[in-house]
């Protein structure tokens, strides 16, 4: 390989791995946001799902790891430091391999991880209480959801007849974030009480939506699967890329300086 190809191979390595550095720097944010939010749906799996919390750490680790390889790459690149692009190979590849094996993983495991889901969003609702001031973050978070992808319950709205505080009251109210009516956002937590209603009623009398949120969310996981796909296979063919990168460069600086021994 001539100098001049050489140069654009190690410039160009170099653009992979800064754009690894970046990643690094997403991925280990969006850890750390998973631990720290408290204001969406994953504020409710994260309190009480430890796959998730676990999730979460591995993210940060991933995105650790990710952001300290493109530094040693960008490095090795550079410099032309033939076992730090050894290195920055051999993280590729594992890294790749985690990517694959965590794909399936979901994949096969994803009866386990729904049940799991229903089960933490079906004892928050049950405990529910609007006047208990100690789970008001969670509480909150779940009102958003019902309210963003305008559905009520996991199921459906019969998941709110196990509440506590519902069935105090004879279900003669209703979640106001479940509400199928347009109503003021300071409102849309806590419940509603129904109007001109005897003393005991039930749910299917609730002015409410009638989707599951297990199916609200089913619908934007459809709805977005191209982006998740492409977002995915972007990441793995860069990836290919800069290991293809790498072995090149590594092999052929080996030539380079070979070839600049002076021969007597």
């Amino acid at each position: 390989m001539g100098s001049g190809c050489l140069k654009v191979t190690k410039y160009f390595l170099f653009l992979f791995n800064l754009l690894f550095f970046i990643l690094g720097a997403v991925i280990l944010g969006f850890g750390i946001w998973i631990l720290v939010d408290k204001s969406s749906f994953i504020s409710v799996l994260q309190t009480s799902s430890y796959s998730l919390k676990v999730g979460a750490y591995i993210l940060i680790g991933v995105g650790s790891v990710t952001m300290l390889m493109g530094f040693l790459g960008c490095v090795g690149a550079v410099n032309e430091i033939r076992c730090l692009l050894g290195l920055y190979f051999t993280c590729l590849l594992l890294i790749l391999i985690a990517q694959v094996a965590a794909g399936l993983l979901i994949y096969f495991q994803r009866s386990a991880l729904k049940a799991e889901m229903a089960g933490i969003v079906g004892d928050l609702i049950q405990n529910y209480n609007p006047y208990d001031e100690s789970n008001r973050n969670l509480e909150t978070a779940w009102d958003y959801v019902q309210t963003q992808l305008s559905c009520c319950g996991w199921a459906g709205p019969e998941n709110w007849k196990n509440n506590t505080i519902l069935q105090e009251k004879n279900e003669t109210s209703y979640p106001c974030s479940c509400s199928n009516d347009s109503v003021d956002p300071a409102a849309e937590v806590g419940f509603c009480p129904l109007e001109n209603t005897p003393n005991t009623t039930t749910f299917e009398s609730w002015p409410v939506k009638k989707q599951g949120c297990m199916k609200g969310v089913q619908n934007w996981l459809k709805e977005n699967l191209g982006i998740i796909l492409g977002v995915c296979t972007g990441v793995a063919v860069i990836e290919l890329l800069g290991m293809v990168l790498s072995i090149c460069l590594c092999k052929n600086i080996h030539t380079e300086e070979y070839t600049k021994v002076p021969k007597y």
